[in-house]
This record gives C-alpha cells, structure tokens and sequence, in this order.
C-alpha cells in the first residue's frame, strides 16, 4: 500500500514538473505569435499607404511631361512633332506624348492609333492602365490625360514603371494597384485568368489626388509560414527556459520532502 501511494505522490511531481516546464514554452510561442501577427497587420497598413505615396510620385513626373508639352496643344501638328518627340526621348519613361485639341487627338510622337487616345480623352478618366491598341501587340501602357483650356496632353508610358515602385517591397506583402477594373502587381496584371492571393490582413488605401486604390495583402498561408519559421528559432530558447524553470521546482519539491523527513523524525 505505501509503495502504491509513494508512486502516486511520485507521478503528481512528475506531471507538476511537466506542467511547469510546459508554461514558458507555451505562453513565450503564444506571445510570439500575437506579436507577429501585429507586426504583420501593420506593416500591411504602412505599405499601402507607402505605395500610394511612390506611385503619386511617379505619375506627377507624367503630370510635369504634360505640362512641359500643354504649351504646344493647338498648334499644327508639323510644327510641333519634332518638339514632342525630343521631349519623349529627354525622359526615358515615357513612350509617347499626344497632343489633344477639343477632346479629338490629333498628333502623336509615335505611331500611336488616334481614334484610341481621343476615346480616352472623352472618357473623363485622368489615368488609366491600358492593354495596348486594339492593332498591335498588347502591352501594359499608362496613359496620363492633363487637359487645359479647350486643349490637352496624353501621357503615355510603360506600366513598369509602376511595378517597379511596387517591387520595392519586398518583405512578402503581395500588393496590388487598382485602376478601376484594371489592375498591375508585380508579377502580372489584369489580362491574368486570376488574381493574387491576398486573403491575410488585407489594407486597403487611395489616391486621393488620381483615383486609384492600392491593395496590400498577404498571400494565404503566410502568416502560418512565418509562424513555423519563427517557432523554429525561438522554440530552443524557450525549452530551455522551460527546463532552468522545472528544475528549479524539483529542486524546491527535494528541499521541501528533505525538511518534512526531518520534521517527522524530530516528533518521532
């Protein structure tokens, strides 16, 4: 009979020193999973708003190519096409400037179709991202439309130089530039049969000035990726804490069974 209670009393130490070895482990991976999950939700909300910032950027450098070339919308287009053509080769982002003259576009610096970009004029869209000319090889193109008095200029530009300002984050956020239905990310666009996964802690934020929206999200699966991949680093730590920690227990519970054996053998 002593020896059965003398196993039960050994077995509650043993499940005590477990549960306290246990404790440290799992409340240092709990902390360390809420405060990844923070940290995952906020830089989402940082980036977007940083992206939208990056992208203005690069679309006032077409607003001052306008400008520069507003002066020259009205005149008669042989006069004037050698000017914007110098102009689009001084400025290695653009691809072509056309010239606007009562919403009906009339020359261009490159070949470009000008029943295509007087559409656009009469669209009432500032920017838009467009798949290309109906007749020619499609490419993402960004055309940028500053319109003055009775006149006006169409900016177009490659879309790479969106997706470059998107490639510079590059820490797992998956984020997305929207142009009404159409949108660009860093590795593809809207002509994709679908879009990126961006279901973990998904921001979203807007230009105010040109009317896009910039989409910032994580692709599903991440947050879990992360979560292994930090457990993997912080776990040793953590087991090592857990068993300074039961150690320390046993040793109290030893200290502990030592002064009652005394204490009994003193009444005795």
């Amino acid at each position: 009979m002593l020896k059965i209670l003398n196993a039960g009393y050994r077995l509650r130490e043993l499940l005590l020193l477990i549960t306290v070895g246990l404790v440290p482990v799992i409340s240092g991976l709990l902390v360390m999973i809420v405060q990844l999950e923070m940290k995952l939700s906020e830089n989402a909300a940082i980036s977007v708003q940083e992206a939208v910032f990056s992208i203005d950027q690069a679309l006032n450098r077409m607003h001052e190519a306008a400008q520069r070339a507003l002066p020259l919308a009205g005149k008669p287009c042989e006069k004037v096409k050698g000017i914007l053509q110098d102009q689009v080769v001084s400025r290695s982002v653009l691809r072509s400037l056309t010239l606007v003259d009562d919403s009906e576009a009339y020359c261009s610096s490159a070949s470009d179709s000008l029943e295509y970009l007087s559409s656009f004029a009469l669209s009432g869209q500032q920017v838009e991202l467009s798949h290309g000319q109906p007749d020619s090889r499609p490419k993402l193109l960004v055309n940028f439309y500053l319109q003055g008095k009775g006149v006006g200029v169409i900016v177009t530009a490659y879309a790479i130089q969106l997706r470059n300002e998107l490639d510079g984050f590059q820490d797992g956020l998956t984020l997305l530039l929207e142009f009404d239905d159409r949108y660009i990310w860093s590795n593809g666009d809207s002509r994709d049969a679908q879009r990126p996964s961006q279901s973990e802690f998904l921001a979203h934020a807007f230009s105010a000035r040109y009317g896009y929206r910039v989409k910032g999200g994580y692709a599903q699966g991440f947050t879990a990726q992360e979560i292994r991949q930090s457990m993997l680093q912080i776990l040793p730590s953590l087991v090592l804490v857990g068993i300074v920690t039961g150690s320390i227990v046993y040793l109290a519970l030893l200290r502990a069974r030592a002064h009652g054996r005394k204490s009994a053998a003193a009444r005795a």
